[in-house]
């Protein structure tokens, strides 16, 4: 009766290890799609801001190169102004530019 007991010992132990091994198997399988399902979300997701990142680069080039012109024309008007500024302000110190000249080349030192 003792080796009918072993060898149902020896069985039960058996079949637990069989068990536990396809409860290993069954952890690292659904592990395995978990893992599986996370990449492909992170794919989409990257996805879909690329996409977005993309979207908001080109609508950018599109505003700055529209108004290309209008920049063009603003800078025109800008360096007009400063020209002018420039001009009333060397008209301005004229006259005594040329009276510090005059003084400066008439006056001999000995």
């Amino acid at each position: 009766m003792d080796a009918n007991r072993r060898q149902s010992g020896i069985q039960q132990l058996l079949a637990a290890e069989q068990e536990a091994q396809q409860i290993v198997n069954a952890a690292r399988a659904a592990k395995s799609a978990r893992l599986r399902q996370a990449k492909e979300e992170a794919e989409r997701e990257i996805a879909e801001y690329r996409s977005q990142m993309e979207a908001e680069f080109q609508r950018k080039v599109a505003e700055s190169s529209g108004d290309s012109g209008a920049n063009v024309k603003r800078l025109e008007q800008e360096t007009a102004a400063k020209i002018e500024q420039l001009n009333q302000q060397a008209a301005s110190i004229s006259p005594e530019v040329i009276q510090m000249l005059l003084r400066h080349v008439t006056t001999v030192k000995n």
